[in-house]
């Protein structure tokens, strides 16, 4: 590749919550050159086209600590995503991070060197720390195997976002949400601010989501999608319900929500190990990766949670990164991957890191695949019970649930594996 060659201290790929608030916290703390890219030709994330409210709050500090400064009104109870979007970026920028927008990453060439394209032309940037931050997607239909024909009107959340709140778009009359999740509530205010009317929201999982508000649409639980129907536009959905009914819903659009993968193709191409539970990389709990130097935060981790815990846990990152940069940096190797049994899906983090070192708040973020009643989480490391906690709630897929960290202590270095089992 030939192009420009420099340097920077700490260089964060990913303009979103996580690398905005990552940003603002090392430019603030001293970390010397500290830049930040985003391949979208305007930086902030999934928040940028989010135009419900609740982002914020007291979790995204360095935001709130930016609009107090600079006398901007800003709600500790939250706000839109456009606006949080925009103080996360004057955040950032306010704390002395170089963001370049319209930039990719297509590559690395080194540990820490990676290869970019953008309106300066290819580039090789070494960093002495690197912090990937790509967020994560929801999966299109093509990736979810429904069968049927291909018809236009079939959405993910984010393109139905972007198509309402960034082009002005009409969407249609008629649509069927098929997800139930946190992003389901997004997909269907998009809707109705659009004018579209709302038939229902599908889910093969049973849940109660929406059934005590009437201002919600129908929920059909325990209904699996069988096909999409129509040629010219979408007219239908087909479904299989859990006690062997067919039926078809008619409508012109279908939005397909959640089912969200990390944005790993940067990680993957670097070589980073990764998890197969969350399928972002695999990383301890001062947020280093299998490759030295790398650090990652965000949904990249884990998709997908709130930008506020995305934003957290940027912040977070950068006392590690610190300690890399002043040589203080624990010892990497000898961490224990977290196994987990079914029906656990994932667990962040998901190595057990340096002697000391405890994850974020001293829990762990867990998801299930199906709904546990307040189940019971044992920790175990050959044959050697480490701990056990009995679930206060239910645990239910979708959402997240957190395990204590008080166990690290008791981890064998030179054994195996730590197993997570719900019993």
């Amino acid at each position: 590749m030939t192009g420009n060659a420099r340097e920077v201290d700490v260089l964060i790929v990913g303009g979103g919550p996580a690398g905005l608030a990552a940003g603002a916290e090392l430019a603030a703390a001293g970390a010397g050159r500290v830049e930040i890219l985003e391949r979208e030709q305007e930086a902030g994330g999934i928040p940028r086209h989010c135009h419900h409210g609740g982002f914020g709050g007291r979790l995204d500090r360095s935001v709130y600590a930016w609009a107090s400064a600079t006398g901007s009104t800003y709600a500790r109870t939250g706000t839109s995503g456009p606006a949080y979007a925009r103080r996360s970026v004057a955040a950032a920028v306010d704390a002395g991070a170089d963001l370049r927008t319209g930039v990719t990453v297509t590559g690395w060439s080194g540990a820490r060197t990676v290869e970019t394209t953008g309106p300066a032309g290819p580039e090789r940037i070494t960093a002495r720390a690197v912090v990937l931050a790509t967020g994560a997607r929801e999966r299109p239909r093509s990736a979810r195997l429904i069968p049927g024909t291909r018809p236009p009107g079939v959405y993910t959340t984010g393109e139905l976002q972007q198509a309402v709140h960034l082009y002005g778009q009409r969407i249609g009359a008629r649509a069927v949400v098929v997800g139930n999740e946190p992003v389901s509530h997004a997909a269907v205010a998009t809707l109705r601010a659009a004018g579209v009317q709302v038939v229902a929201v599908v889910t093969d999982q049973p849940s109660r989501l929406f059934r005590t508000r009437s201002r919600h649409p129908p929920l059909l639980t325990g209904a699996t999608v069988t096909g999409l129907t129509g040629r010219t536009r979408v007219s239908g959905v087909a479904l299989r319900h859990d006690d062997g009914r067919t039926t078809t819903l008619r409508c012109d659009t279908v939005i397909l929500t959640g089912d969200f993968i990390p944005d790993h193709e940067l990680a993957r191409r670097g070589g980073i190990i990764l998890d197969p539970g969350t399928r972002g990389p695999a990383y301890d709990s001062a947020y280093r990766t299998s490759r030295p130097g790398v650090f990652a935060a965000g949904n990249l981790l884990h998709a997908v949670e709130r930008a506020g815990s995305a934003a957290q846990e940027g912040r977070a990152v950068a006392v590690p990164v610190l300690h890399r940069l002043a040589g203080t940096e624990e010892p990497a190797g000898g961490g224990r991957p977290l196994v987990l049994d079914e029906p656990l899906r994932w667990i962040a983090p998901n190595v057990t890191g340096p002697d000391g070192a405890r994850p974020l708040e001293n829990r762990f973020v867990l998801r299930t695949a199906r709904r546990l009643a307040r189940p019971l989480l044992v920790v175990a490391q050959d044959g050697r019970e480490l701990h056990r906690q009995r679930m206060l709630l239910p645990a239910v897929p979708g959402r997240p649930f957190r395990l204590a960290a008080d166990w690290l202590d008791r981890v064998d270095p030179d054994g195996t594996s730590v197993r997570i089992t719900a019993v």
